[in-house]
């Protein structure tokens, strides 16, 4: 096992980011480690996984102690994500990850969900605007329907995250606030993050299990990632929040474009 610092320098430029931002780091290290360090897509996104799965499992207690956690939302999403995510790995086993066609897959996939992400940090607003007022007077939906509706919605974030490790955070909270406008923010972020620990972590070990886990990797991010957690957290207060999110969502557009482009 070798240390490669430059690893760790990157974890703390990204944990610093998710600290400041809320962004999930999928969105940042996948593609990191595609483009700047040559990573296959496939590794990238198991090694994320479970870096996601560690780093998460931190937020999860802090949400959990101030009860910023709907556990009814975070069991729904369940019942869809983690029969997706299961299938995704039992697909992913049996095919050749390394092959053109695979690898094609996973990055365009990534491209197109760093795009959407970056759609939902500028333009969250005004969306969640339009969908109030397509929705209007009409009757609210039935318990039941936002319930099933949440259960898809899991089962679709089981597909994403599992094949590319992002789209747990800005789309699924998005989505969230849409289907239950009478939550309080805090509450759906801390139930998608709550909800997204048991999801990476199955991804995670799943991806390890087919032998797409590079361990030294793993541990030279979290290095840098943890403090740089904590530095961002401390520093976001200090910051015009609204500015680095559209720088962010600047820098994932031009990411995607380069992923999709090739």
């Amino acid at each position: 096992m070798t240390f490669e610092p430059l690893y760790s320098l990157s974890g703390l430029f990204v944990g610093a980011l998710v600290g400041i931002t809320g962004v999930g780091g999928g969105s940042l290290m996948t593609p990191l480690l595609v483009l700047l360090f040559g990573v296959h897509p496939a590794t990238a996104v198991g090694t994320d996984l479970l870096y996601a799965a560690i780093t998460k499992t931190a937020g999860t207690a802090v949400h959990g102690m101030h009860g910023r956690v709907n556990w009814k939302i975070v069991g729904s999403l369940a019942i869809g994500s983690v029969p997706a995510a299961l299938l995704m790995l039992w697909m992913l086993a049996g095919v050749d990850r390394k092959s053109i066609g695979v690898t094609n897959t996973i990055t365009t996939a990534l491209g197109w969900l760093l795009v959407m992400t970056a759609i939902m940090l500028v333009f969250r607003g005004p969306i969640l605007e339009l969908a109030r007022r397509a929705i209007g007077d009409r009757t609210p939906p039935q318990p039941r329907t936002i319930l099933a509706l949440t259960v898809v919605l899991g089962f679709l974030l089981g597909v994403l995250v599992t094949l590319t490790s992002v789209g747990a955070g800005a789309l699924g909270v998005t989505i969230l606030l849409v289907l239950y406008p009478r939550l309080d923010v805090r509450e759906i972020v801390g139930s998608d993050i709550v909800h997204a620990v048991p999801l990476t972590l199955i991804g995670g070990t799943g991806y390890w299990l087919i032998g797409e886990i590079d361990w030294p990797m793993l541990f030279a991010l979290l290095i840098g990632s943890i403090p740089g957690i904590i530095i961002g957290s401390l520093v976001a207060p200090k910051l015009h929040e609204r500015t680095i999110r559209i720088v962010l969502a600047l820098t994932l557009a031009v990411v995607a474009w380069k992923l999709l482009t090739g």
